[in-house]
């Protein structure tokens, strides 16, 4: 009987046998935390699991709280399989050299975090108060805001990759809401053979402005662009590539412009802080009944006087019998989608960061990277909010050159 055994055994010596996958071994590996988003309408998330496997398969680690990536329609599994190690607090998730999120952390979620991470988020301004930096310095965070990040052109990569989601998106919320379904006016949003095509004005001429264009010109709409900067107005029509109707913002030939409109996007920047308000009540009630107003600024104040911050539960309202379309956060309404666009801006930035030994040789070596830093190691560095919350800052460059 042991003889019979020993030849079995020495048979399965050359059967094939299964072994775990290597990993790139990574010298500089980093713990980086996702943690899920608790913001009202906040469905995105910051990198999916096609990136937190090739984050993995490149020696980093990944947590993943639970339900992360739940409204972007990505499982729990789905992180897990990827090489992700899923958590099931706030804290553990929060407990990470680099933390990711779309919404900044709530002062509770900052007292998770380990002295010294690093948080890359939104920064979000007009929401902020100075307790939420005291907080971050308390903890000595290296606080990175992602809308003021650039690439290696002078680029804003996630503004303008959010800019596209919400210019493209509008026009089809407006083609909804221009439906008899939703009590609109009953238009087709554009045109067929031998009826006048539906009347848009844009008034802004950036990113947000273009992909809006784009849409609405593939429709088959006539679109009017409004903007006070010339050079912004003759780059859209370079882009656009085509012959539009553009002028500067003037009470008349805006006024003119709006009442023939059936619909109007409010897509201007914010200057200073906030944006202008170009819109006036008169001129909204001058409308035709049934129009409808998406004001895409309205998280910045908004350019229409008339315009009030919505939700996606309840994103509309009339008033002078025009409907009103003021959800701040458009992105997540395609919440899939943005979330794939803000994984292939991170993903790459945190193999670099990886590469370089972590948050602070980024800073020092990538200018582009440094843009986006307001707290550093338990000091504000960025002026603007200084004069803002009534708070000294110090410069990052001098902060840097006294490590050495």
């Amino acid at each position: 009987m042991a003889d019979k055994l020993a030849e079995i055994a020495s048979e399965t010596k050359l059967y094939p046998k299964e072994a775990v996958e290597k990993t790139k071994n990574s010298k500089n590996a980093l713990l980086i935390g996702l943690p899920r988003e608790v913001a009202f309408q906040e469905k995105r998330v910051v990198l999916t699991p096609e990136a937190v496997a090739l984050l993995v398969n490149n020696g980093q680690r990944v947590m993943v709280e639970s339900n992360a990536g739940k409204y972007s329609k990505f499982s729990d599994k789905d992180y897990s399989d990827a090489g992700a190690k899923v958590v099931y607090s706030a804290k553990e998730a929060f407990d990470a050299e680099v933390v990711l999120k779309v919404e900044p952390p709530k002062e509770d979620e900052i007292a998770f975090m380990r002295p010294g991470a690093c948080l890359i988020s939104a920064l979000q301004l007009g929401k902020q108060n100075a307790d939420f930096i005291h907080a971050l310095n308390r903890k000595k965070i290296t606080a990175v805001a992602f809308e003021n990040l650039e690439d290696k052109v002078g680029g804003m990569p996630v503004v303008r990759a959010m800019s596209e989601i919400a210019g493209s998106t509008v026009m089809l919320v407006a083609a909804e809401y221009l439906s008899s379904v939703n009590d609109g006016k009953g238009l087709i949003l554009g045109g067929i053979t031998g009826v006048p095509p539906t009347q848009v004005v844009i008034i802004g001429a950036g990113t947000v402005a273009e992909y809006a264009a784009r849409t609405a010109l593939g429709l088959g709409a006539t679109i009017k662009i409004f903007d006070n900067h010339i050079y912004k107005l003759r780059r859209i029509k370079q882009l656009l590539g085509q012959q539009v109707y553009t002028s500067t913002i003037d009470n008349y030939t805006l006024g003119q412009a709006l009442k023939e409109a059936d619909v109007v996007i409010g897509a201007l920047r914010a200057e200073k802080g906030k944006t202008k308000i170009v819109v006036s009540e008169e001129m909204v009630a001058a409308m035709m009944p049934g129009s409808i107003i998406i004001d895409v600024s309205i998280d910045q104040g908004g350019c229409i006087e008339t315009s009030e911050m919505t939700t996606h539960e309840e994103p509309t309202f009339n008033k002078y019998d025009i409907i009103h379309y003021c959800v701040p956060n458009i992105a997540s309404r395609v919440s899939r989608t943005a979330s794939v666009a803000l994984s292939n801006i991170f993903t790459p930035i945190l193999l670099q960061m990886a590469d370089l030994g972590g948050a602070e040789e980024m800073i020092f070596n990538y200018k582009w990277f440094m843009k986006g830093v307001y707290t550093y190691r338990g000091s504000l560095t960025n002026a603007h909010l200084g004069r803002k919350f009534l708070m000294t800052h110090k410069e990052l460059q001098l902060l840097l050159a006294a490590r050495y």
